[in-house]
């Protein structure tokens, strides 16, 4: 399984992103989770997806704000983040869960794609 993610740019404090995540094949029946992490900080669990996307979940600092879509046909997975904040500013990684479902551990994530860079200004 491979993923790599896309999308991350510099904005300011109320636009929006569209982060990508591309996998291969043989994780289209994963979960596919968000992460972010801000230098010095650890990663932290954003949103995921079930494998068929009838399940979603989202950290409660993004609630409202992003939203996480899947396209099985295409295997890739999108995160809309809109009315971003400074504090989003962080390294966005994408990873296949090792279940359908998905959760909000990091260590139930592998592998885990190239992050793309968010940055945030006031």
């Amino acid at each position: 399984v491979q993923l790599q993610a896309s999308g991350g740019g510099m904005v300011q404090t109320g636009d929006s992103l569209r982060l990508s995540c591309a996998f291969t094949t043989t994780a289209s029946s994963n979960a596919v989770g968000w992460f972010r992490q801000a230098p010095g900080k650890e990663r932290e669990f954003v949103a995921t997806i079930s494998w068929n996307g009838d399940i979603t979940s989202f950290a409660d600092s993004v609630k409202g704000r992003f939203s996480i879509s899947r396209d099985r046909a295409e295997n890739m997975v999108y995160l809309q983040m809109n009315k971003l904040k400074p504090e989003d500013t962080a390294v966005y990684y994408c990873a296949a869960s090792v279940s359908s479902i998905g959760s909000t551990e990091p260590q139930n994530y592998r592998p885990w794609g190239q992050g793309t860079q968010v940055t945030v200004s006031s």
